[in-house]
Order: structure tokens, then C-alpha cells, then sequence
């Protein structure tokens, strides 16, 4: 009795260390919000943006290449209508210019966002609770095909109407219209629908007006 209950016992432990491990693992992950066990250093910075796409908290904060920080928090402005990324440099990165450029982009065609910045030139330097005031709003792939398919409706149906322009103008130049003759009494100018189809083939020329037979 006594080594299947000393056997139970060591299972039940050996479970509870595995979800502890686990519950630990996952505070690990950056796009989690528990900071249990990790060392936040570093300073705060926010920026603004009209559409952050599907940018996450802790996705990257890039500069040339090379991660400098995470995104710590965002939220919504209801009165400037955008939304207020918060970011959270490391501590060794303290010296990048106030004046410095923040867009969001994407790893890849796919992959997932993050905060690039492009150091300014003015000789002051972000501090915590700085702001970032030139940004640039994330590119939505969706939006990008919108604009493309509608861009190619537009061109395709100028292009349709072109066409049909130039078939109109050279079937007139092409052939040539004869000149209208008098109708019905004598002394009768040529019928109205006559006097346009010489007006819109004459035209582009001299201008010439079809006399009234005698």
C-alpha cells in the first residue's frame, strides 16, 4: 500500500511542476500581458497612428534592422480618433532623436507587424513619457488589393471608352460622307439629320457649310 501511494504522490507532484512550468512559459511570450517573473526596464514612449492594422502587444519596436524594444500597450483616443501605441524602449537605446520617424510595417508579405523607427536629426533624445509626433499608418494588405482591382476597373473602362472614340473618329475620316442634296421641294436645304453628319465630318478641318440646292 504504502509504495502505490508514495508512487501516487510523486505523480501528482511531477503534474503540478509540469503546469507550473507551463504557467510559467507562458508569461515568457511577448504578446502576453503577465509580467510575472520578467524584468521590465527600459522607458516609455507613445506614438500615434490613424490604423495600426493587426499590430499586437509585444510586437517588435525595430530600429535598422535591429530590436530595441516592444510594444507596450495600446489604446484607443476618442477624441483624436487613432490609436495610441505605447512603446517601451531598452535602456541601452537612450539616445535616439526626438524628431525620429515611427511606421508600422510587416516581416515579409504575411508575416506579422511591427514598429520600425528611423532616427531624426535634432541633437535632444526621446525620454520616458516622450512622444513620437511623425508617423506613418500601417499598410493593410486588404485595403492595397481594393485600390488595385478598383484602380484596374478605372483603366480598363477609360481604355474601353478610348477605343470606341478612335473607331467613331476613323470610321468618319475614313469614309467620306457625301455632300447632302436638297429633298422634297425645290429650294429646300438638306434635312437636319444630313446637316449633322457633314457638320461632325467636317470637323477638324475648314469649316464648311453645305449650300441649299438651287
Amino acid at each position: 500500500m504504502r509504495p502505490n501511494r508514495t508512487l501516487e504522490i510523486g505523480t501528482g507532484l511531477f503534474v503540478l511542476l509540469g503546469f507550473a512550468a507551463l504557467l510559467f512559459l507562458t508569461t515568457q511570450l511577448p504578446a502576453s500581458g503577465l509580467k510575472f517573473g520578467r524584468a521590465v526596464l527600459g522607458y516609455h514612449v507613445t506614438a500615434e497612428f490613424d490604423d495600426i492594422g493587426d499590430l499586437k502587444v509585444g510586437s517588435p519596436v525595430a530600429m535598422a534592422g535591429v530590436r530595441i524594444g516592444e510594444v507596450a500597450g495600446i489604446r484607443y483616443d476618442s477624441k483624436e480618433y487613432k490609436a495610441v501605441v505605447t512603446l517601451r524602449i531598452d535602456p541601452q537605446y537612450h539616445q535616439i532623436p526626438e524628431d525620429s520617424f515611427a511606421s508600422i510595417q510587416t516581416t515579409g508579405l504575411l508575416g506579422g507587424k511591427y514598429i520600425g523607427l528611423s532616427p531624426g536629426g535634432l541633437d535632444s533624445y526621446l525620454k520616458d513619457g516622450g512622444r513620437i509626433e511623425q508617423t506613418q499608418t500601417a499598410i493593410v494588405l486588404e485595403t492595397m488589393r481594393a485600390r488595385a482591382a478598383t484602380a484596374r476597373v478605372r483603366a480598363a473602362t477609360t481604355g474601353t471608352r478610348w477605343s470606341q472614340r478612335n473607331e467613331t473618329r476613323d470610321s468618319c475620316i475614313g469614309h467620306p460622307v457625301a455632300r447632302p442634296r436638297a429633298r422634297g421641294r425645290a429650294g429646300a436645304g438638306p434635312a437636319r439629320g444630313e446637316r449633322r453628319l457633314w457638320r461632325g465630318a467636317d470637323r477638324g478641318g475648314a469649316e464648311r457649310r453645305p449650300g441649299h440646292a438651287r
